[in-house]
C-alpha cells in the first residue's frame, strides 16, 4: 500500500499541514516549518510508512524531477534584478570556499577510514563521486559514478548513495537553524536592513490571496516554461552546447518576474513554498538510517567518511564566514548549494526568509552543475 502514488502524494501533503499547523498551535512556533518537515518525514519513512530511499517511489522521482524546478519558478517570480547587485559575487566567493572545502573534506576523510578494503580498486572513483556530489549534485554524482563503472559494484553504490542522502538531510536541517544560532552568538554583518535576523512563525509570511483565474495561469505558466526549458536543453544538447534545464528556466524566470503585468498576479510565492515544502519533504524521506546498516560490515565506515566530508567543509565555510565577517545566512546558503544544490540552496534562503538570496542561491547552485564534475575528475585522477 505505502508505494501507492495516491497514499504517498496524500501522506506528504498532510505532513506539510502538520508542519504548518505545530509552528503556528504549539511550542514549536520557533522552528521553521521546513525543518519540521524534514524531521517527520525522516520519521515516518524509517518506520516504515512512506516509501525511503532502498524502495523509492517513482513519485519521489516526479517531485525532484518536475516539482522542485518548478517550485524555483514560482519563487523567482518575486526576484528583482537588483538584489543581485549586492549578494551575487559573495555568494559565489563563498561558494567556490565550500567548493576548497569538500575537496579538503574529501582528501582528509579517505585517512580516517581503510579505504582500500572498504571501496577496493574504486576507492579514486568514490573521491571523486563525493567531490561532484558535494560541490553541484547527485548529476555530478552519477556522471563520475557511470565513467568509472562504480554503479556495477552494487553494495558499495547502494551504500554510498543512502550514506549521501542521510548526510544531505541531516545538513540541510541543521543549516535551517545554525543561521540564528552564529547570529546570535557571533554576529557578523548582515546584508539585510533588517539586521538578517530570521522572522517567527515563517508559516504566516507565505500567505497571499489566490482565486481560480490566477492559479490556473501560474500552473499553466509554470508547467509550460518547464517544458520548453526542457526542449530547449536537449536541442542545445544535439548541437554540442548541452545548456542546463535550469540555466533556462531560471532566466525565462527573470525575465517574467521583470514585468509589471507578472508583478501584478498573486499567489505564486504561495505556491512555490508549498512545492517547495513537498520537496523537502521527500528529501527527509531519503534519511533512511536503518537501510545503511543493511549494506553490511563496512556501513559504519561509509557513514563516516560522508560525514566527515560534510563535517571538514562546514568547519572551513564557517571558518573563513567568521574571518571574513560574512553574512551568515549568506555563508549557510553558499554551503547548501554546494552539499543540496539549487533546489535545497533555494528552500533554504526562502525558510529563513531572504528574499535577496533567492537568485544568487539559484545562481551558485546552477554553477555547482556545471564544475561539480570537473572537480570530481580531477580528485578522482589525482588518487
Amino acid at each position: 500500500m505505502i508505494q501507492h502514488p495516491l497514499y504517498i502524494v496524500a501522506f506528504l501533503c498532510f505532513l506539510v499541514f502538520i508542519s504548518e499547523w505545530l509552528c503556528r498551535k504549539t511550542i514549536l512556533k520557533h522552528v521553521s516549518s521546513s525543518l519540521l518537515v524534514i524531521l517527520l518525514t525522516a520519521i515516518i519513512a524509517n518506520i516504515g510508512l512512506l516509501p525511503s530511499a532502498s524502495n523509492a517511489s517513482p513519485v519521489y522521482d516526479v517531485v525532484f524531477a518536475y516539482i522542485a524546478p518548478i517550485s524555483i519558478f514560482f519563487l523567482l517570480l518575486g526576484v528583482s534584478l537588483k538584489n543581485l547587485k549586492k549578494a551575487g559575487l559573495p555568494m559565489l566567493g563563498m561558494f567556490f570556499i565550500g567548493a576548497m572545502g569538500t575537496m579538503m573534506g574529501v582528501a582528509i576523510a579517505l585517512q580516517l577510514i581503510p579505504y582500500t578494503e572498504v571501496f577496493g580498486s574504486s576507492y579514486n572513483a568514490i573521491a571523486g563521486m563525493m567531490t561532484g556530489t558535494y560541490i553541484g549534485g547527485s548529476i555530478n554524482f552519477n556522471a563520475i559514478a557511470l565513467h568509472y563503472d562504480v554503479v556495477r559494484d552494487g553494495a558499495v553504490y547502494t551504500g554510498v548513495v543512502v550514506a549521501d542522502s542521510i548526510i544531505t538531510g541531516l545538513w540541510m536541517m541543521a543549516t535551517i537553524g545554525l543561521p540564528r544560532l552564529f547570529n546570535r552568538k557571533f554576529p557578523n554583518p548582515s546584508m539585510q536592513s533588517n539586521g538578517g535576523e530570521v522572522l517567527e512563525n515563517e508559516a504566516h509570511n507565505d500567505e497571499e490571496k489566490l482565486d481560480p483565474l490566477q492559479l490556473s495561469l501560474l500552473l499553466g505558466l509554470g508547467v509550460f516554461v518547464l517544458y520548453i526549458s526542457d526542449f530547449a536543453s536537449e536541442w542545445s544538447a544535439s548541437l554540442g552546447l548541452a545548456i542546463p534545464s535550469i540555466i533556462i528556466l531560471t532566466t525565462i524566470a527573470l525575465i517574467l518576474a521583470q514585468l509589471p503585468i507578472i508583478q501584478k498576479i498573486k499567489g505564486a510565492k504561495l505556491i512555490g513554498m508549498f512545492m517547495v515544502y513537498i520537496f523537502l519533504a521527500v528529501v527527509g524521506a531519503y534519511c533512511e538510517v536503518t537501510a545503511l546498516f543493511d549494506i553490511g560490515q563496512h556501513a559504519i565506515s561509509i557513514l563516516l567518511f560522508t560525514t566527515a566530508i560534510v563535517l571538514i567543509h562546514a568547519l572551513f565555510v564557517i571558518f573563513i564566514g567568521w574571518v571574513a565577517k560574512v553574512d551568515w545566512s549568506l555563508v549557510f546558503i553558499a554551503s547548501q548549494a554546494n552539499i543540496g544544490g539549487s533546489s535545497t540552496a533555494l528552500a533554504l534562503a526562502k525558510s529563513l526568509n531572504r528574499e535577496d538570496l533567492l537568485l544568487p542561491s539559484i545562481l551558485a547552485g546552477t554553477i555547482g552543475n556545471g564544475v561539480g564534475t570537473y572537480f570530481g575528475f580531477l580528485i578522482a585522477g589525482i588518487l
